[in-house]
Parts: C-alpha cells; structure tokens; sequence
C-alpha cells in the first residue's frame, strides 16, 4: 500500500502561482511514477502532468505546458506540481497518484490516489 496526501491548494487570483505537493508513505516511493490529476464540477478526471520513477521523463496536458512544472524529491518522499500563471480554467481538485505500471495518462494506470486539494483560481 502506498499512502498519498496532497496539499498546497487554496485560492489564488489570475497569473499567481501555487506550489502542490504530495507527501507518500507505505511502500517503496522510488518504484512509482508519479502523476497529477483534477477534476473540474460536473467534468471528468484530467490528467495533468506525471514524472517516472527516476524523475528523468515529464509528460504534460498541452493546457499545462510552460506553466506547471512537476518533480519529485525521493529522500522526502514527496512530488510537487509547481503552478504558475494560473488561469480561472485550471480551478478543480488536484489529485496525486502513483504508478507501478507502464502508461501515465489515463487514471486506470494509476494504483493509488490521494483525496485532492482545492484550486480555485479567480478572475
């Protein structure tokens, strides 16, 4: 079992940034790639960024691109997503979830989640 806690979120207006992070526990942190997801009111789970388990490989929506930044930190255990330039349209929880298998962009390849933190980013 790997246990997941999110934090970081909360309100920022437009073009401010917010720093994500995702503390883990249980197994093996070093064995899993690493993604972030969120999900909007009323829309399905996006993914958004991952980074593989030696934190050597990125992938990022195209929305994201430029402006967050995700990386991991394996003697702490912990992934952030670093935000910038924050947009009204990136306002949705943030999930972190970790990967002992191939893929990054579907939630299916995913084996464990954390309960999200809110962003809301105002206009």
């Amino acid at each position: 079992q790997v246990q997941l806690v999110e934090s970081g979120g909360g309100l920022v207006q437009a073009g401010g940034s917010l720093r994500l992070s995702c503390a883990a526990s249980g197994r093996t942190f070093s064995n899993y790639a690493m993604g972030w997801f969120r999900q909007a009111p009323g829309k399905e789970r996006e993914f958004v960024a991952a980074i593989n388990w030696r934190g050597t490989s990125t992938y990022y929506i195209e929305s994201v691109k430029g402006r967050f930044t995700i990386s991991r930190d394996s003697a702490k255990n912990t992934v952030y997503l670093q935000m910038n330039s924050l947009k009204p349209e990136d306002t949705a929880v943030y999930y972190c979830a970790a990967s002992a298998g191939a893929g990054y962009s579907s939630p299916t390849n995913y084996n464990y989640w954390g309960r999200g933190t809110q962003v809301t980013v105002s206009s």
